[in-house]
């Protein structure tokens, strides 16, 4: 403030005919001695005088401070009633911006506002997701605790702990935040709180050795240099915003030549000398000497600038703001004023309330070439530089810049970070600090919160079949389109694998080879009672009906082949179709054949034929009929409710699309089923009254054992059917058709291939009609 206040008295083009003069006033980081200070400098009963011109105590119109929050609300609510401008250097809480509260407040350090917004902007940007608070008991602290807190709201960044550093900085308090901070997942940890706060409480640290610790520091001590007996190396990697540098010309060759013993202010400006470089200049006591060392007035406050070179520069544009706001008032043209009936601002003695009035819309350029003005809220435009703590070559520590913010820059070159210039704290060295909660879920999981924890603590949890996450930390799953299904590891949708029934399947092969095989044999038979058609053997088995019966157990076996291969509208409604009256046209001969043996061997009316009945016409008459029953319940079918294609899903996992027939209609399925089953228990029935015919014409007992197999496949059948999965369904389908065909074809026409073939002398007609 003394250099700046010089430097503007010695320019021409300043206030040329005026001269600046100042009262300075230690505030002692008290409210009361704040308030009691600048009540006696406007009222006039400041005693201490700087400048030999001045003769008594003037009125101050300004008041350039506090450099606290709290001191400055007291300040501005209660000069604020008296319209006396106040210009703070340092105050930072975003509460101050509140202009019906504090309409006499500007300042030239940015809102703690703009300072939540880049800390959350690099919490983000590094992913640390669950971070612990520590503040400061005071308005700074608290009121930027919640700014950080609103701006967190709704992003991926968590607080585990919110810790208050008590004033009374009790140490068993201090003590309870260190176990607080090293008991906790979260290894970054914010901070806001004054220089002097923050020092108790990491002093504590480094004699607990907590060095596992990643610090982000607020302006307020971003480059805060502690006392020389603290090293301070546990707060190395520590990440800052400090308020833009800027150098001031002739500053550093001011600074060179204070020495304590060339002030006219000694007392005061001894103090300062003795908190920066940590000595005094009386030692009283053997205890002081100890404690610390004494001053010689040779050190070079050049060397420690650092640790207040931030609030230089705010310092230095409060300064030229007022000067500037008292240059408008002189240059104020007569009539031409802002007050009333266009009258100029009192220059001797200037009036508060018109200096404030000039504050307000003061637009000027320092020497340094920054543009300076106040918004409507009394603030200054945001500007900070990301500050990286390192241990330079002598084993001091250093501020090394390594990015910055700007509130009014864009979104992404609003905030610039160069992280191959980061030493990282913790012990992490130029790796980027993890700070989580939970580690970050992998592919083909979602995260579900853990119950009473905060969103960011969660579970990994697998996708569910069917359904993938192709993304880290996915919150939920996505299930797979239609005809894709989820791979095994559930990142991604894959295409089904279309499976039915197919002749390149093993068991499409295996039941192929079969149905050809029933064929040929079928075919085979047929061809060997062809040919021994005119034998007593084949005669005697009512050879139409056998041949007949041949055809249709062959076209039985063939059926089976249409059950095989992808499902086609056509090929549905003939494999059911098919199936249904081949079935009853064999089904139909064996009945035909069983009444005839069972009339010809139990006819006992005497004189009476009953055999006129059931002559060949009958029985051609019989078949048809029994035939025409099965194709009216198939067309009605067909034409009500088709059996379609249709897909369900199958196989491992589901991961299959299954290519079936539908039924369409389960009443014509269960008709044309159950009918097949009525004539196959009449026929079982009928053949086992008839089953103690002549023992060497057992053809009763042949057909009774074939109804016996096919009954017992086709109950069988029903369970299997609807139990089996996917392609399984018609397998079970195609087997049933295949043993009950092989049963019906072993059982009644082995035997008597066996004596056509083998044993043709048994081929007789004696052989036969013998008992």
């Amino acid at each position: 403030m003394i250099f700046t206040v010089e430097e503007i008295n010695r320019d021409p083009a300043l206030l040329p005919n005026l001269t600046l003069g100042y009262l300075a006033a230690d505030s002692c980081l008290s409210e009361g001695s704040t308030l009691s200070a600048a009540l006696a400098m406007v009222t006039g009963q400041e005693e201490a005088v700087s400048g030999e011109q001045c003769i008594s105590a003037p009125s101050v119109p300004v008041i350039i401070g506090d450099a606290r929050s709290a001191a400055s609300i007291v300040l501005a609510d209660t000069l604020g009633v008296f319209d006396i401008p106040l210009v703070s250097y340092f105050a930072s809480c975003a509460c101050l911006s509140d202009h019906s509260r504090f309409p006499t407040f500007l300042r030239t350090v940015p809102s703690d506002a703009f300072q939540a917004k880049a800390i959350a902007r690099l919490l983000n940007l590094m992913g640390w997701s669950w971070v612990g608070i520590v503040f400061g008991d005071d308005v700074y602290g608290k009121s930027g605790v919640q700014l950080l807190l609103k701006e967190l709201e709704g992003s991926d960044v968590c607080t585990d702990y919110l810790e208050v550093i008590p004033k009374s900085h009790t140490p068993s308090k201090i003590r309870r935040i260190i176990e607080r901070i090293q008991n906790s997942k979260a290894r970054v940890v914010v901070t806001f709180a004054i220089g002097p706060d923050i020092e108790v409480l990491l002093r504590e640290l480094e004699k607990q050795n907590v060095i596992d610790r990643q610090w982000i520091a607020t302006e307020a001590w971003s480059t805060y240099s502690p006392n020389p007996s603290w090293s301070g190396m546990s707060l190395v990697g520590t990440l800052g915003f400090a308020l833009r540098q800027v150098d001031i010309q002739d500053l550093g060759s001011y600074l060179t030549q204070l020495s304590p013993g060339g002030q006219q202010m000694q007392p005061l400006f001894q103090t300062v000398w003795e908190e920066v470089f940590g000595c005094q200049f009386l030692v009283e006591t053997q205890t002081d000497l100890l404690s610390r060392p004494q001053c010689t007035g040779l050190e070079k406050l050049e060397s420690q600038k650092e640790a207040y070179f931030d609030v230089m520069y705010n310092v230095y544009k409060a300064v030229y703001a007022i000067a500037n706001a008292i240059q408008d008032m002189l240059i104020c043209q007569s009539g031409k004023g802002p007050f009333d009936k266009g009258l100029c601002p009192d220059i001797k003695p200037i009036q508060p309330k018109q200096l404030l009035h000039y504050l307000k819309s003061v637009n000027f350029t320092t020497p340094v070439g920054d543009l300076v003005y106040f918004d409507e809220n009394g603030d200054v435009s945001a500007s900070y530089d990301i500050i990286n703590w390192h241990v330079g070559p002598e084993g001091k520590m250093e501020f090394v810049k390594v990015g910055q913010f700007d509130a009014a820059g864009r979104q992404e070159q609003g905030f610039q970070l160069d992280i191959s210039k980061v030493v990282w704290g913790g012990g992490w060295g130029d790796q980027v600090p993890v700070s989580v909660c939970s580690e970050s879920c992998p592919l083909g999981t979602r995260k579900a919160v853990q119950k009473g924890k905060p969103i960011c603590c969660y579970d990994c949890i697998p996708c569910t079949t069917g359904e993938i996450s192709n993304a880290t930390d996915s919150t939920k799953c996505s299930k797979c389109p239609e005809r894709f299904w989820s791979n095994t590891d559930q990142t991604e949708c894959v295409p089904m694998l279309v499976e039915f029934l197919s002749f390149q399947d093993d068991m499409g092969i295996v039941l192929s080879v079969l149905s050809v095989a029933g064929a040929t044999l079928t075919g085979t038979i047929l061809a060997a009672f062809l040919h021994h058609r005119n034998t007593p053997l084949v005669k005697a088995n009512n050879s139409e009906l056998s041949f007949l019966l041949l055809l249709s157990l062959k076209l039985c076996f063939l059926c089976a082949l249409a059950f095989i291969g992808r499902p086609a509208p056509w090929s549905c409604m003939l494999r059911h179709t098919l199936f249904g009256i081949s079935f009853v046209v064999c089904l139909a001969c064996v009945l035909s054949k069983t009444v005839v043996v069972l009339v010809a061997f139990r006819a006992t009316l005497p004189g009476y034929s009953v055999m006129r009945y059931f002559g060949p016409v009958q029985q051609r008459v019989g078949i048809l009929l029994c035939t025409l029953v099965q194709v009216v319940v198939c067309v009605l079918w067909l034409v009500l409710a088709p059996p379609v294609p249709t897909e369900s899903a199958g196989g491992e996992l589901g991961a299959r699309v299954v290519l079936l027939c539908a039924v369409g209609s389960v009443a014509g399925f269960s008709l044309v089923l159950g009918y097949i089953g009525l004539l196959s228990a009449v026929c079982f029935l009928l053949a086992f009254f008839a089953r103690k015919l002549p023992d060497n014409f057992n053809e009763a007992k042949f057909i009774t054992f074939s109804m016996l197999i096919f009954c017992a496949v086709w109950i069988a059948f029903v369970p299997a059917y609807v139990s089996s999965p996917g392609k399984y369904t018609v397998a079970v389908e195609v087997f049933a058709i295949l043993a009950s065909s092989y049963g019906l074809l072993l059982c009644i026409f082995a035997p008597k291939c066996y004596i056509i073939l083998l044993r043709p002398e048994k081929n007789t007609k004696k052989n036969i009609m013998a008992k």
